[in-house]
């Protein structure tokens, strides 16, 4: 429950934390956000305040050094905290960071934590019992990391009302647009948004960025053999007791060990990858939307299509004509041997390159028709730690996961409200 602000901070102060190691364009979003004045837009003024997280000076990307006009005192008269990085996902921030930002949140002060700033917010105790997001490829660290966390690494950001966390890079921008808009309008979000020249609200989520990677502490699991006959046999239709008896264990502790693994349920995870594979099949192939389900392992071309646009935001047949359309001209799709994993491929179970893209990140694609780029690791203990898809399944509803309590939101965030 969001506490009453104490007398000594001011709702229009905003202090950004700073350490050192962090990544300056995480760093910097805040800093553009809140630290300049864009009155003449009509974007109300915030007042920022820059704050040493430690002592200085504060080495970032590239080898810069920053040094931050504030300290920790300062922080004390913020009405907003952000904490736009963490430079270690394993090492433990200052304490005497944790204390000023559990003091801030006792004192009414809403706390912001993008990327991997939430697991300083995490390490502070500020996440206990919340939901919480953060970058895809970190969400099964946070997950087993704090476990008393409601990881979902879904959303673009996560609202839950005094404390928000944001996922990787450009979703820190999503997040302070929406702290904006919660501030002040949506005309007000929507002029910084023109001024910032991004969308005032992207739709969709973190699914369509996913791919294999692990946290390594992760990969050496037993568990990865498992993973491995499941991803080479997604054409097969098969259900989380086959996996669990192939691990010999029950179904219940398999699923309890599955999720302090990953952080995620089975049930999500292979609904996940079902629906990955699809994606690598529209992108290289010229199989039908029906032959595409039934190559996945759905029981029905209606089931492929409810899963793919709750993960993604839109139907298989539109998702393969936006693939297609920007692709370089000409380009025709891989053979089908390729598409499935065939000799060349080099992937069990089909897991293809994505041609003609070198270089492009998730952060290059415009938000309106997303190509996801997926890592083609052969791994199998990379799968394992790939992100829950939503909910389980609209053909299997008495197998639904209860992974995150639901909420009402808008596409692409979790909000409190």
């Amino acid at each position: 429950m969001a506490r009453k602000l104490s007398g000594r901070r001011r709702k229009e102060i905003v202090a950004v934390l700073l350490f050192s190691g962090g990544p300056i364009f995480e760093s910097s979003i805040p800093l553009s956000v809140f630290g300049i004045d864009r009155q003449d837009a009509g974007v109300p003024r915030y007042r920022l305040l820059v704050c040493g997280g430690e002592d200085g000076p504060l080495r970032t990307t590239g080898g810069l050094e920053l040094t931050a006009p504030h300290g920790l005192e300062a922080i004390s008269r913020a009405g907003t905290v952000v904490v736009p990085a963490w430079r270690s996902i394993t090492s433990p921030p200052p304490e005497e960071a944790l204390d000023a930002l559990r003091r801030a949140h006792e004192e009414g002060a809403r706390i912001v934590g993008l990327c991997t700033g939430a697991f300083v917010l995490a390490a502070a105790g500020l996440l206990d019992g919340r939901p919480a997001t953060t970058h895809w490829m970190y969400a099964p660290t946070l997950a087993k990391r704090y476990p008393s966390v409601h990881v979902d690494p879904r959303e673009l950001f996560v609202d839950d009302g005094d404390v928000l966390t944001s996922a990787g890079t450009a979703a820190g921008i999503d997040l302070c647009l929406h702290i904006v808009r919660t501030d002040h309008g949506n005309e007000a979000a929507g002029a910084l948004a023109r001024r910032l020249v991004v969308p005032p609200r992207r739709s969709g989520g973190q699914e369509r960025y996913l791919d294999r990677s692990l946290p390594e502490e992760i990969g050496a699991d037993p568990l990865a053999e498992v993973v491995a006959w499941a991803l080479e046999h997604l054409h097969e239709q098969f259900d989380v007791e086959t996996l669990a008896a192939r691990a010999y264990m029950s179904r219940r502790t398999f699923d309890r060990r599955f999720r302090s693994l990953t952080g995620s349920a089975p049930l999500q995870w292979l609904i996940t990858q079902r629906v990955l594979q699809a994606q690598r099949l529209l992108e290289t192939s010229d199989y039908s939307v029906d032959e595409v389900a039934g190559r996945c392992g759905f029981r029905s071309p209606v089931a492929l299509r409810g899963h793919f646009r709750r993960q993604l935001g839109s139907s298989p047949a539109a998702y393969r004509a936006a693939y297609r359309a920007r692709r370089p001209q000409g380009e025709r799709p891989q053979d089908t041997e390729a598409a499935q994993g065939g000799p060349g491929s080099g992937v069990p179970g089909g897991h293809p390159g994505h041609p003609g893209q070198p270089g492009q990140t998730p952060g290059s694609l415009h938000p309106e028709h997303p190509v996801p780029i997926q890592s083609r690791r052969t791994a199998a203990a990379g799968a394992i730690g790939s992100p829950p898809a939503l909910s389980a399944s609209a053909a299997s509803d008495n197998g639904r996961e209860a992974y995150i309590s639901p909420r009402a939101s808008l596409p692409g965030q979790r909000s409190a409200t």
